[in-house]
């Protein structure tokens, strides 16, 4: 008897392992867009990751921070509107990470670029390290939807 209960166990136990438990049953695939989204099998894609840290040059008057906050902010509308920057905020707190960008690039390089057009890079009051990142596809949907969200602009914010 006990031969035959733990012959039971061990073959659920192995049947369970070989079965699959996938949560997705690939029922809402949808190629069409997979192939917006530039997903691949996994619905995955390679982005370029920004961690945005405080720089060398932070002693700024109010207004002189003021209107570079603003410019910054306006690039990353720019990057956005251009297709380039499908993610971008801020962290809480005053640390040294001050935020993160995720670029829909090729390669590091392109990001650096990118980079290189914000006018808190080019002031030094903040500088990047780009890291090439594998995360879901669907991070792309984020710049259209933010749009359904946004009442107000980042742009249009308070002094």
């Amino acid at each position: 008897m006990k031969n035959n209960l733990l012959l039971l166990l061990l073959s659920t136990f192995f049947i369970g392992c070989t079965t699959p438990t996938s949560p997705n049953n690939h029922n809402d695939y949808d190629a069409s867009l997979a192939l917006k989204y530039g997903a691949d099998d996994y619905g995955m894609k390679k982005f370029v990751m920004a961690f945005l840290k405080k720089g060398p040059n932070r002693n700024l008057s109010k207004e002189e921070a003021f209107q570079l906050q603003k410019a910054h902010l306006e690039n990353i509308n720019k990057m956005a509107e251009e297709g380039k920057l499908v993610l971008a905020g801020p962290f809480f707190g005053d640390g040294d990470i001050r935020g993160i960008y995720i670029f829909d690039v090729e390669s590091i390089e392109e990001a650096e670029a990118l980079t290189k057009t914000d006018p808190a890079i080019q002031a030094g009051s903040l500088v990047m390290d780009l890291k090439e990142w594998y995360g879901s596809a669907a991070v792309m949907a984020i710049p259209d939807l933010h749009k359904k969200l946004e009442k107000k602009n980042v742009t249009e914010g308070e002094r």
